[in-house]
């Protein structure tokens, strides 16, 4: 009778041989990496897409008797690939680093033509394209509210995105600001007051309507407020 008691207990505590001989498959965490890091990832106006890496074929761990624990290294940025930590939280329980590829799709700004160094950036100057931010080392600008007043900090040619890099300082002339218009007439300097129809830092070319005549006349910008004439 004792000996029935005895085998039924531990009948109760040991796991059963089939149990005990269950393994995880590798198809079950790459599940588990992908889900947990795409809720991770989520948020409005980002379509995530993850597809994890494959594992080591002779790969043999015990299956877990409780949910596994997902997490990532503080110090990881969110690039192309990242490794998702799985941990079996039990005593001697297994941890796994699996390889997930990471696309990031969300609206950035890219340049519609050719931009000098200097330029200022307005509305018809950038369209928005929906392009895989994860990919992108250097960053990107997505609002048009981030461009205001700034200039380019190096020319870019069209189709370019802009990133935050490429921005320089506040803008010296802005699109109908009043300045003064200065012109070299053969070693004599003439000044008249004109309005800018567009913006930039110094080095800019932009053009300006003299107050006086009203002609479109085209100038670099020397200084806050301050165009020259081109000949």
């Amino acid at each position: 009778m004792i000996r029935r008691a005895v085998l039924l207990l531990l009948a109760l505590t040991l796991p059963s041989a089939a149990h005990a001989g269950a393994m995880q498959s590798t198809a079950s965490l790459q599940r588990q990496a992908e889900s947990w890091l795409r809720a991770r990832l989520q948020q409005p106006g980002v379509r995530v897409e993850v597809r994890a890496g494959p594992l080591d074929g002779r790969l043999r761990l015990p299956a877990c008797p409780r949910p596994l624990q997902a997490s990532m290294p503080a110090r990881d940025r969110i690039g192309a690939r990242v490794g998702v930590q799985l941990r079996c939280p039990v005593a001697d329980g297994w941890r796994i680093r699996v390889p997930v590829d990471v696309q990031l799709y969300r609206d950035v700004l890219v340049t519609t033509r050719p931009l000098q160094r200097g330029d200022g950036i307005g509305a018809g100057d950038v369209r928005r394209e929906e392009l895989d931010v994860a990919r992108l080392g250097y960053g990107y600008v997505e609002r048009l509210d981030q461009l205001r007043d700034r200039t380019l900090a190096h020319p870019l040619g069209a189709g370019r995105v802009l990133a935050p890099g490429d921005l320089a300082g506040r803008r010296a002339v802005a699109a109908g600001d009043h300045v003064q218009l200065i012109a070299d007439l053969g070693g004599v300097e003439a000044r008249a007051g004109g309005v800018a129809l567009g913006g930039g830092d110094v080095g800019a070319r932009l053009r300006v309507r003299n107050d006086s005549s009203g002609r479109l006349v085209t100038g670099v910008v020397r200084g806050t407020g301050l165009v020259e004439a081109l000949p």
